[in-house]
């Protein structure tokens, strides 16, 4: 159980911190390469797509595990400090913000609506 808790984590941490980046690369202050770089990274963070595939074995998920917290470190490392706390700030605020149970029923039966229709229509 402690390393599944270590495990769980690690994740919340890994995506704190890439919110914090993709903060950094909204961030005027923040230098036009370290901007882009962290656009980059973001965007790897919540892209479906992988430099390796996660249905390969073990090699599927270094690049989760090793590509992303390095380019998380690199971006944070070259960033200056003013940005980062301000970053973080605001990915803090951002994911203590609560989560609407109705919100995603509605979204939910919107979808299973816009699905029937779309059944009946066939």
């Amino acid at each position: 159980m402690k390393l599944m808790n270590k495990v769980q984590e690690a994740a919340k941490r890994i995506k704190q911190d890439a919110l914090t980046v993709y903060f950094v690369a909204r961030n005027r202050d923040t230098p036009v390469f370290v901007r882009l770089l962290a656009l980059a990274i973001a965007a790897y963070a919540i892209s479906p797509i992988d430099l390796i595939p996660d249905f390969i074995p073990v090699l599927g998920f270094l690049d989760d595990v090793i590509l992303l917290p390095l380019g998380i470190m690199l971006v944070i490392k070259l960033t200056p400090t003013m940005v980062i706390e301000a970053s973080r700030a605001k990915a803090s605020e951002m994911t203590a913000k609560p989560v609407s149970n109705v919100a995603a029923a509605v979204v939910i039966v919107v979808w299973l609506l816009c699905a029937g229709v779309f059944g009946y229509w066939l």
